[in-house]
């Protein structure tokens, strides 16, 4: 068997959805020992208001990822748009690489970009403006010197109001931009794509200035438990028993 690259996105892990805590520590004891690598692209966690956050079910996942690395296997993460905040701290009780987003990695041959995908949703104004708000690192160090108890009570004010918001917004406006995505393409050399947040699993097939090129978006977990296998042969998906 060609060794193979694992993907995840948007798994959301919290006690409200505690299979999907289950399905993903069983998932890194299992199939994810078998990858070359695993790549977590974003919202790896529903909520994550600092390294200091000492909430269990978080603490599980976390101790999953470093029974996985310690193990010798690679794994890495994007931060998503729950769980900006994830830093030093995170990686040092992990073993995870936090990687920047976009970011460029030769994959089995192929120039490929990965993206939590989050920023190429430019049609929506609203979010981006917020993102770009909360992305700054004087925001961030304003937040974090808060008490946990008060982040958490911010963070949950702010996850109704991105429920309101994404309700109320027309759907192709929180898609990724076949503009936007072609132009990263073009900036980096790359002709492959891999990306979450928009919830909308997909393989689409690019055309890019007459070469062919694609955009894998992965399932979110928290609905699906299956991720994205990528090798020499190309991509597939990976469904996992629930």
């Amino acid at each position: 068997m060609p060794q193979h690259t694992l993907f995840a996105s948007d798994l959301h892990l919290d006690s409200e959805a505690p299979w999907a805590i289950d399905a993903f520590l069983g998932f890194l004891e299992g199939p994810a020992r078998a990858a070359d690598s695993l790549y977590l692209l974003g919202d790896l966690f529903e909520v994550w208001v600092g390294d200091d956050d000492d909430d269990a079910d978080n603490a599980r996942a976390c101790a999953g990822l470093h029974a996985l690395t310690a193990a010798g296997i690679p794994v890495y993460a994007l931060h998503g748009n729950r769980d900006f905040l994830l830093g030093a701290g995170f990686e040092r009780r992990t073993g995870v690489k936090l990687l920047p987003d976009p970011v460029k990695v030769e994959l089995h041959g192929v120039p490929t970009l990965l993206s939590h995908g989050d920023v190429f949703c430019i049609e929506d104004l609203p979010y981006q403006e917020l993102r770009d708000i909360v992305r700054r690192p004087a925001w961030q160090r304003r937040f974090l010197s808060l008490p946990l108890g008060a982040r958490r009570r911010l963070a949950s004010a702010a996850r109704q109001g991105s429920k309101a918001h994404t309700e109320r917004q027309i759907p192709v406006l929180m898609d990724a931009n076949p503009a936007a995505v072609a132009r990263a393409l073009r900036a980096t050399g790359t002709r492959r794509l891999v990306h979450g947040h928009t919830h909308r699993p997909a393989v689409h097939a690019i055309d890019l200035d007459g070469q062919q090129a694609e955009r894998v978006v992965l399932a979110p977990w928290y609905e699906a438990a299956s991720c994205v296998a990528i090798d020499a042969n190309g991509v597939r998906e990976v469904p996992l028993p629930r």
